[in-house]
């Protein structure tokens, strides 16, 4: 999920665009260089091109490396947005210019889960309890009047709670209370094996040997209070290093709620953070009364305070003087979804799109969408109220995605599993035939890696399928989806292209080795440089990377790949200049002014190297030996054939200032090597066509595309010149394939 966006803090008005299309133009300027122009070669740079190098497609029988079907694997996707916002986003115009990027289907991001808070995909529907507006929603699925927008609300049993990113707001923040669908009432297994916690992170190591915790109803009456040995406790990126310690007098059993200070051992210990491990309840309901057994079920928590204890018994609290970004924060293990009409955010700048919207705009390109449902912060019958209404509508749906980002807000797979069976199981009832699937990591290079269980396992992952295995129930997972931020923001470099291939594919990699069957499909359903804003997003580099990233991503066995994302995005700063996320060069109003790399890149790979609307391609291996003094690849290939006969190779020269020769090479056997046959049509794009100027707010591209075209009369014997910095697609008949 894109995180630097704040519609609260960036509200975006206005009506409807006046912009002509460009696109519309460009696009035919393109096609008529396609057919007017005929050349040997594309002519080089002022620049000297070295000697040729080669480009060797490996065409053996059985050496296919992947096939898919445009229409199902490049896409790109919808994302939060303010009321105005989508007034404006969901007009014609905008839509027929995010259309002409060239992408397929379309995901649709939940960003409300993301933030800590329930989502209202429709405001008809029911309350658990209606006399006070309050409890567990179930959206209807009466066909009323059209869903437009979708309403947040805050979640006031989040508490102290920060688990997450910039959690939404609410006016109710009464205390912490852990979800109820984690226990055995609901996932018929002891709670001990969906233990509870709260992680106090003092920021900095304090002096600790007391604890006071003003328990609620249910609270806890066995739990233990542990301090963590070792670096930072919930990095789960890199992997925690180190070890949960039991105080000596941390472990308590039949306790009776209320307020308690514990003493925790003689000598204080130095850490970081402390944690709260709850393993049974009380099942005493909590103020919403007994008429709900979601009331009485797992812990809550009014306040935790850490400290010393003083010679007449009182805790001096740690952090007592601690102010702004020193304070604790507090991360738990889950919440509960509770919540009342009071808490909705309803001011306009954080809203998401109404389903009935979404898929009548255009937007969905007539094509199945990937539509989320609620998970860490809904409940079972509104994910299924949810699909059912969608069906009743009538609108395709491709695949299901449960939650977001458990990963980002430390939710234990073991947990996340539990809750995916129970919604499973509510979602197949509704439609047998549902693809579901998740869990949606954030953007990670490496293994997730958590706290050891009993048997010292430590993958996310690993354990999720474990989990699902042991259940019986690996066949509810139709996919694993996962989002793709591979850098630092404000680290980037140009060298720093060079890495994307390897990163991709060995993401892929390691989800296969922490057990995700071969044919579950591997699916990116959010990508884009970096998490946060940064300039590069608009320069050159991020066409060449967006190449190198879903040419690497196929070639490693993905089966889906989306982009991030299709609306405008106005031009804000970053760490390393103006940019913006989108393909589009907007204002705070959603006025297109013009285009960006990854525009351009996106017409290379959608209209250029692939054919939307054909079929199936087949993917071949394909590897250059173009290399730099240091072993640095600096240009990529990625073959695919076409269902229209064709080969299509898109080529990256990822060299900065060099223009590179190659000949193409296709190889059946040892001794059986060919070549284009006949005209080739050759397409590039890069920065003889595109420069992103610098100009604050104003910042733009200058010259602004389009590609350049050509035709090669005759491609057997042609060497075909890469300028600097650009993306080529050849594209021609292969006598005897």
């Amino acid at each position: 999920m894109l995180r630097v966006r704040n519609p609260e803090i960036n509200p975006h008005s206005g009506g409807a665009s006046l912009v002509p299309s460009r696109a519309a133009v460009a696009l035919v300027a393109w096609l008529a260089l396609c057919g007017a122009l005929t050349a040997a070669q594309v002519s080089p740079t002022a620049t000297s091109v070295p000697p040729a190098g080669n480009v060797r497609i490996d065409v053996r029988p059985g050496q296919v490396l992947n096939s898919f079907d445009p229409d199902r694997a490049l896409g790109s996707s919808i994302d939060v947005l303010s009321r105005a916002g989508i007034d404006k986003v969901y007009s014609p115009h905008i839509v027929q210019e995010a259309l002409s990027a060239g992408w397929g289907p379309i995901t649709y991001r939940n960003n409300t889960e993301l933030r800590m808070a329930a989502w209202h995909w429709t405001e008809n529907g029911a309350w658990s309890d209606p006399t006070n507006q309050s409890g567990y929603f179930t959206g209807s699925t009466d066909l009323k009047e059209p869903l437009r927008y979708i309403l947040a609300y805050a979640l006031p049993h989040r508490g102290f709670s920060t688990s997450g990113d910039r959690p939404v707001q609410g006016p109710n923040l009464t205390y912490w209370k852990s979800n109820p669908y984690l226990t055995s009432r609901f996932t018929r297994e002891s709670d001990s094996l969906h233990p509870q916690w709260v992680v106090m992170d003092l920021r900095t190591p304090k002096t600790v040997n007391a604890i006071r915790i003003a328990w609620a109803s249910p609270y806890a009456i066995t739990y233990q209070v542990e301090y963590w040995e070792g670096k930072d406790a919930l990095d789960f990126d890199r992997g925690p290093q180190g070890e949960w310690k039991v105080f000596p007098s941390g472990a308590v059993k039949n306790a009776p709620g209320g307020n308690v200070t514990l003493k925790l051992s003689d000598a204080p210990v130095s850490t970081q953070f402390l944690r709260v491990l709850m393993t049974e309840s009380s099942n005493t309901c909590d103020l919403h009364g007994s008429s709900d057994i979601r009331n009485c079920v797992g812990y809550a928590i009014q306040t935790i305070e850490a400290g010393t204890l003083a010679a007449d018994g009182s805790l001096q609290d740690v952090a007592q003087d601690a102010h702004g970004e020193s304070q604790p924060t507090f991360t738990s293990s889950s919440i509960d979804p509770w919540h009342s009409a009071g808490d909705v955010r309803n001011d306009g700048a954080y809203q998401h799109s109404g389903f009935d919207l979404f898929f009548s705009s255009g937007l969905t390109n007539n094509l199945p969408a990937m539509i989320p449902v609620t998970m860490l912060y809904g409940t079972p019958e509104d994910a299924a109220a949810q699909i059912a209404y969608l069906e009743k509508r009538g609108y395709p749906i491709g695949q299901i995605e449960m939650g977001e980002e458990p990963d980002g807000k430390h939710a234990m797979p073991e947990d996340y599993g539990a809750l995916y069976l129970q919604w499973a199981t509510a979602l197949h009832k509704v439609d047998p035939k549902l693809k579901l699937g998740g869990p949606i990591f954030e953007g990670v290079n490496e293994d997730i890696r958590v706290w050891p269980d009993a048997l010292g396992r430590t993958s996310w992952m690993g354990r999720f399928i474990a989990y699902l295995k042991a259940h019986g129930r690996l066949a509810d997972l139709a996919f694993v989806s996962f989002e793709h931020y591979p850098f630092e923001p404000c680290s980037i470099k140009w060298e720093t292209l060079y890495s994307e291939p390897q990163l991709m594919k060995h993401i892929l990699q390691v989800w296969r080795d922490d057990g995700v069957p071969k044919d579950v499909p591997l699916i990116v359903t959010e990508s884009h440089l970096a998490a946060e804003l940064t300039g590069p997003m608009s320069t050159m580099f991020a066409g060449l990377w967006l190449a190198d990233n879903i040419g690497s991503f196929f070639e490693g066995g993905g089966a889906a790949f989306y982009h991030s994302p299709i609306q405008p995005e106005p031009v804000q700063s970053s760490c390393l200049g103006s940019a913006t996320w989108s393909n589009f060069v907007a204002d705070r109003d959603y006025n297109i002014k013009g285009y960006t790399s990854l525009y351009f890149a996106a017409h290379m790979i959608n209209l250029e190297w692939v054919q939307h609307r054909s079929g199936v391609h087949q993917m071949f291996p394909s590897s250059t030996d173009v290399k730099d003094a240091g072993g640095n690849v600096l240009v990529t290939s990625y073959a695919v054939h076409r269902p229209d006969g064709n080969w299509a190779v898109m080529l990256v020269n990822r060299d900065e200032t060099h223009p590179h020769a190659v000949r193409v090479i296709f190889e059946a056997t040892p001794k059986r090597h060919s070549s284009f046959s006949g005209p080739v049509t050759l397409v590039t794009f890069g920065s003889e066509q595109y420069v992103w100027r610098e100009d604050g707010p104003n910042s733009h591209s200058d010259p602004d595309g389009p590609p350049v075209a050509t035709t090669v009369a005759e491609g057997s014997q042609a060497v075909f010149t890469l300028p600097q910095a650009s993306i080529t697609v050849l594209r021609g008949k292969v006598a005897g394939f």
